[in-house]
């Protein structure tokens, strides 16, 4: 790989004797990884006990994959699935590269937190956040870009987080909204890439031997906002996915000059994970000593006292006499659960159910306002995809779990037919164990509902 000058000679200097396997490291395969959502329901053909994989999927040539699990981590695994996989369109898997996967087992939240992942697109580690939280607390995934904040909508859901808000925002219209509030804030800051540049060889052409410092500049503004969101006794983990000490160790040690009350915790250093530059309580993922790309964490924890959980009141619901009645004969015809654990609101027609304890949100702009269940039409309710990926088959009056060949042909938009005994009306297509939506069936025809801009041909 062509590497500019200067970064060679900057890392010449800074890993001595290293270098040589540093540089070498870049003509190596770039190492591929996934992480096994709990969320999710694992069927035979994708069964996790005792931290082994068994009885893996098939690959396309029907030969049988073997993952290895990723040492000391909760989901994580080497191995590749397609996008277009069972596993992949059903939020059982998500793919994500083994350093990414550091952060989220570095955050681990507890659950019952309010959570905050401020730079959160494509979601890798906002899901990797919702699978700790369990569908408990609150998560808020914030992508200041538009476009990126619909893939991370798009992710969230086939994931099946409930408890899940996607903001549209700057950070500093954030702290507005929401000061002291988080229990935990997860900060993967935009930085110079260079730990991308194996995987992504495109983002050598922005380096410059100046970019590192400009870079650092720009999270500074970014962590003074996010700090301004951490309750007392709040963790903060920082991240980049750089090598660069002007972004990494040199910001951790801005933070703790200029915020006394906030002190760094030490992360384990497992897996092949290096202790950082002169300050040993942070870790590297160095590619010649790690399997994965690079990235950069540190940890820090706010000294004050730790709060009671700050109150917030709840929002109310803002739907018609006709919505209700239309939400609550559509969720006691075909829904064994109650949904009851939040605000219902709605946004134009569509129905959101927001988790309690949110602040005000009407200032900022929403791409995801909680799960979203539906759509009001004309006399009738319309369950969403999202609310059809979330529920568990045991959540539902009626299910119907489909082929490998119905799958194929429903993700690429046709109907298909059953002979199998289904009430008429909507049931949640499952595969594998796990929701693909709802459909309607219509004299034992599956109507098709999976979203056009989802549809593929396998």
């Amino acid at each position: 790989m062509d590497l500019p000058v200067e970064f060679l000679e900057k890392y010449k200097k800074i890993l001595g004797e290293e270098f040589a396997a540093f540089h070498a490291s870049f003509d190596q395969p770039v190492q591929t990884a996934f992480r096994v959502n709990p969320l999710k329901e694992l069927d035979e053909r994708f069964r996790v006990a005792k931290d082994l994989l068994i009885s893996p999927p098939k690959s396309t040539d029907g030969s049988v994959s073997k993952f290895e699990k990723i040492p000391k981590q909760h989901f994580g695994y080497y191995g590749k699935i397609s996008g277009k996989s069972i596993e992949h369109v059903t939020g059982l898997i998500y793919s994500q590269e083994p350093a990414a996967q550091v952060v989220g087992e570095v955050a681990a939240p507890k659950k019952g937190m309010r959570v905050l992942d401020l730079c959160a697109a494509p979601g890798g580690k906002s899901t990797h956040l919702a699978s700790f939280l369990e569908n408990t607390g609150i998560l808020v995934s914030n992508e200041i870009s538009n476009k990126r904040s619909k893939i991370l909508v798009e992710n969230s859901e086939r994931f099946g987080s409930r408890n899940t808000i996607v903001l549209n925002e700057q950070p500093e219209r954030l702290a507005r909204v929401f000061p002291a509030y988080f229990d935990l804030i997860v900060l993967d800051a935009p930085c110079s890439g260079e730990g991308m540049f194996r995987k992504n060889p495109s983002a050598i052409q922005y380096w410059t031997e100046n970019y590192p410092a400009e870079c650092a500049e720009l999270q500074r503004e970014i962590i003074t906002e996010a700090l301004k969101m951490l309750a007392p006794g709040g963790h903060l983990i920082y991240s980049t996915c750089t090598w660069a000490p002007e972004e990494n160790e040199a910001n951790i040690r801005w933070i703790l000059e200029n915020y006394p009350e906030l002190a760094l915790q030490d992360i384990p250093k497992t897996n092949g994970l290096q202790a950082g530059l002169n300050m040993p309580e942070v870790v590297r993922c160095w590619p010649h000593r790690f399997r994965g790309e690079g990235q950069f964490v540190a940890h820090l924890v706010d000294t004050g006292k730790k709060l009671e959980t700050l109150k917030v009141k709840s929002g109310k619901s803002n739907l018609t006499r006709e919505q209700v009645q239309l939400w609550e004969d559509f969720s006691h015809r075909y829904l064994l659960t109650e949904l009851s654990a939040g605000i219902l609101q709605v946004f134009g027609d569509q129905l959101y159910l927001l988790p309690d304890g949110l602040p005000d949100l009407s200032s900022l702009k929403i791409a995801r306002n909680g799960l979203h269940l539906g759509v009001f039409k004309k006399k009738r309710f319309e369950p969403s995809l999202a609310l059809g990926m979330a529920l568990k088959p045991a959540e539902v009056t009626t299910s119907l779990e489909i082929s490998e060949e119905q799958f194929q042909n429903y993700v690429s938009g046709a109907t298909f037919a059953t002979d199998k005994a289904v009430s008429k009306g909507w049931v949640q297509l499952t595969v594998g164990g796990n929701g693909l939506g709802f459909a309607k069936n219509v004299n034992g025809i599956i109507k098709n509902y999976f979203p056009k801009g989802l549809r593929f041909i396998s």
